[in-house]
């Protein structure tokens, strides 16, 4: 990379740090295997802070079904219904205006394939509440669209039990719908292999990577490295949204929220992304990654759907991650992949470009397109390539 941008792009994530925007930042671009590292702002431990990536968790809980994919252990087109029976029989809303006890039986069992590529029926309905009768339901359940919240999520039986009881937005495999696939889809991970889903995590992906700082919750002993987490109130302000000593990630959750639970540090995530990249060893085969980082979506699972308008124009979805597929911004290399954490985070794989860039604050998202400093970052790091 470039010297002279590589400090254009330090320069540009300072901004963003003096203006306010953000109390601190860690930026990670890993080019050919050489990381360069931007520390900035108040963090409590440089490099190693540790973050809450909150979806940035889907990518990692995907890599674990597919673990269990390549064991035989799951299968992709195999029904979820015989390990999770609270979904075994789903009612299907007439329409997304129908009063929630209008539905129709599910057209086609719920699989593994509809969890991976979140087109399993339900998910983040993306409209203002009240707008359709639905919402109440939804909302009544704990499943209602923002940010994790540990601390008052049930253990993951009481979370498929309560799912269960909502009819699903659309039949199985016939849209996407954003983020509570992958919280199934970990339930459907601990109940296939006996574990909790933090436990399998550690033993298939985090202990052979070398993740000590990644899981559900911080340690006693590295709590002092946690980043607070801020939000942004309706004037404006910035508000704590979680403190680190005595917050909800301080101790153990009973759910392992397989969409968005998981803390990390910049070194942490870049041993997950490193190993795609490096075509999946030792957790994954190559196939498996090919699989996860390729377009999954039919053009008619993509309509409607999508976070924002357009959502779908120059990207579609694989297993878990977004899939950039049209050079429309010089960031936006065809294939490049991965996904954000809507409390102030990003990981991307690039393999035309051979790169990794991480993203890691502590100010959430106010909105799904994301903030100036996550296009800027990506700009900033994409003009340093040599």
């Amino acid at each position: 990379m470039d010297q002279v941008r590589l400090t254009r792009h330090r320069d540009v994530m300072a901004r963003h740090v003096d203006s306010g925007a953000v109390p601190g930042v860690v930026s990670l671009l890993d080019h050919r295997g050489e990381a360069h590292v931007s520390v900035l702002g108040d963090l409590p431990a440089g490099a190693d802070t540790i973050f809450r990536i909150s979806s940035m968790t889907k990518p990692v809980t995907t890599v674990a079904a597919l673990v269990l994919v390549e064991e035989c252990v799951l299968r992709l087109d195999d029904p979820i219904g015989e390990l999770i029976p609270e979904l075994a029989a789903p009612r299907v809303l007439r329409s997304l205006d129908s009063p929630v006890d209008d539905t129709v039986p599910a057209r086609r069992p719920i699989t593994l394939r509809h969890l991976l590529t979140s087109t399993f029926g339900h998910g983040v309905l993306m409209a203002a509440p009240g707008t359709h009768p639905v919402q109440a339901a939804i909302a009544a359940a704990g499943f209602e669209p923002g940010p994790p919240n540990p601390a008052s999520t049930p253990d993951s039986n009481e979370v498929v039990r309560l799912l269960g009881t909502l009819p699903l937005l659309s039949h199985p495999g016939e849209r996407w719908w954003y983020d509570t696939a992958y919280d199934v889809l970990g339930v459907l991970i601990e109940r296939a292999t006996g574990q909790e889903l933090g436990a399998f995590l550690a033993e298939r992906i985090f202990t052979p990577l070398g993740m000590p700082d990644t899981g559900f919750h911080v340690a006693p002993d590295r709590i002092a490295r946690l980043a607070t987490a801020y939000t942004t109130t309706d004037s404006g302000d910035r508000a704590v949204y979680d403190p680190a000593e005595g917050g909800q990630w301080s101790t153990p959750p009973a759910f392992h929220s397989g969409a968005g639970g998981l803390v990390s540090t910049a070194a942490d995530y870049r041993a997950f992304l490193t190993m795609l990249r490096r075509g999946g060893a030792p957790v994954l085969s190559r196939p498996s990654v090919l699989t996860l980082s390729s377009d999954q979506l039919t053009s008619a699972q993509k309509a409607g759907g999508g976070l924002v308008d357009g959502f779908f124009d120059t990207s579609t979805w694989g297993f878990g991650v977004s899939i950039v597929t049209t050079r429309d911004d010089l960031h936006k290399t065809p294939g490049r992949y991965g996904w954000e954490g809507g409390l102030g985070t990003s990981g991307q794989v690039d393999p035309t470009e051979d790169l990794v860039t991480i993203l890691l604050t502590q100010q959430a998202w106010t909105s799904p397109a994301g903030p100036k400093i996550y296009s800027d970052f990506l700009t900033s790091a994409y003009q340093a390539l040599d």
